[in-house]
């Protein structure tokens, strides 16, 4: 049996949201052995909400269908549920009566655009939503399974773990899929895959993204057995450029190995603007480590605040390991710390300085300093990206960073 993941909501289509929500959904369905063939997105309109979901009742044994619970008026994905599955709607008394009690414990009085939340195509189940106002549905369509979640994220994923997948592995018997997630910097997806030939296959995926590549190994539970070994042929291929596995994040990795060392931080940034601190500082216990932030935008700012000789941006540039050299040794200096990042570089969309795309990582600690150059494609990959482009440079400069100074805290070559 194989499933389907419909995504309801004019948003997604816009590119104002990333769908976020079908991922989570097709690892869940995967760990109970239900491999999801496609993900649809749709807006908020009942016919193509119905065709969207007829197409896939006619290729999968199950569909989840996620977004369009809510109360206004575009919430309409009951609508079309019900006219796929060829079931009126009906409002459930038990369901309207749960709603008001759930409002009425929040102390609020629930609004009447509320009540169509209790409305379910005859015959389904609702399922209840242990985090939200929004209940979900269930239903049986002629042995099709239909599961019909809210949008909101963590509702979504506490029904999947509440209700959908303990449903599921009742019903489907499913072998599930074991996987296993290792996460790597500092090296392009193609050299990454050229690192891994022969290995890479049916079991083996590599997915790049933002700075990083992720390695996904996967193999049906009765075959798990092979994935440590697996696993360990690709640690030994890839070395250090394994940062972690699983949901590990680059800045939690680097916060605790300073924080084994006993070393605290400051960072410097120009054209990251203040996202590479934000990075460290989302892990918990960030004032173990870090110490300070500056972000030195303008040329002015790297003067005064810290203390890049005029002469150095003269002869070399803003752009430039010995400017991303200064900007850190000043961080550290000022900060009084044990060592310090920094970033400078082009972000775009027009070139300034320097080509857009070029960037620089510098590194300062108690004895020595170092500084590299990165290029991300340059005007021609970033042309015409605007914003995305500039953010993708952004988040990749943090992302390099990160690893450079993680590195340095293995005793790595950079």
């Amino acid at each position: 049996m194989n499933a389907e993941v419909v995504s309801v909501g004019s948003e997604i289509l816009a590119g104002q949201i990333a769908d976020t929500n079908a991922r989570f959904i097709s690892e869940a369905l995967a760990s109970v052995g239900l491999p999801v063939t496609l993900h649809t997105a749709v807006g908020d309109d009942v016919g193509q909400i119905e065709r969207a979901l007829s197409a896939a009742l006619a290729r999968a044994g199950v569909v989840v269908v996620c977004g369009g619970l809510g109360p206004t008026h575009d919430d309409l994905t009951r609508e079309g549920v019900a006219a796929a599955t060829g079931r009126p709607l009906e409002r459930d008394a038990g369901l309207l009566a749960a709603l008001e009690r759930r409002f009425a414990r929040m102390g609020r009085t629930m609004s009447p655009s509320n009540r169509q939340q209790a409305d379910v195509p005859a015959g389904a189940v609702s399922i209840e939503n242990p985090a939200g106002t929004a209940p979900g549905i269930f239903l049986d369509a002629d042995g099709r399974l239909v599961y019909v979640l809210p949008g909101v994220p963590a509702e979504m994923e506490a029904m999947m773990r509440g209700f959908v997948l303990p449903d599921l592995a009742v019903r489907t018997g499913g072998s599930p899929i074991v996987m296993r997630t290792l996460r790597t910097a500092g090296i392009p997806e193609s050299d990454l895959a050229d690192r891994l030939a022969g290995v890479i296959g049916a079991n083996v995926g590599v997915y790049a993204s933002e700075g990083e590549v992720r390695v996904c190994l996967t193999a049906p539970a009765s075959e798990a057995g092979g994935l440590p070994a697996l696993e360990r042929e690709v640690r030994t291929r890839l070395g250090p450029l394994v940062y972690g596995d699983g949901d590990t994040t680059l800045e939690r990795v680097v916060s605790d190995l300073l924080r084994q060392r006993g070393l605290r931080l400051a960072v410097a940034e120009s054209l990251t603007g203040g996202m590479l601190a934000s990075r460290i500082v989302s892990v918990p216990g960030a004032s173990d480590i870090l110490l300070a932030g500056y972000v030195a935008y303008s040329v002015e700012a790297k003067i005064r605040d810290l203390g890049v000789p005029v002469g150095v941006i003269d002869r070399h540039g803003l752009v430039s390991t010995e400017t991303a050299t200064a900007m850190a040794l000043g961080a550290r200096a000022r900060a009084e710390a044990d060592v310090a990042l920094s970033t400078t570089g082009e972000a775009g969309p027009s070139p300034a300085e320097a080509e857009v795309g070029k960037v620089c990582v510098g590194l300062s600690w108690v004895g020595g300093e170092a500084a590299w150059t990165y290029r991300m494609g340059g005007g021609r990959a970033t042309a015409g990206r605007g914003v995305n482009g500039r953010e993708m440079i952004r988040r990749r400069t943090c992302t390099y960073a990160l690893n450079q100074l993680r590195l340095w805290l293995l005793g790595e070559p950079g």
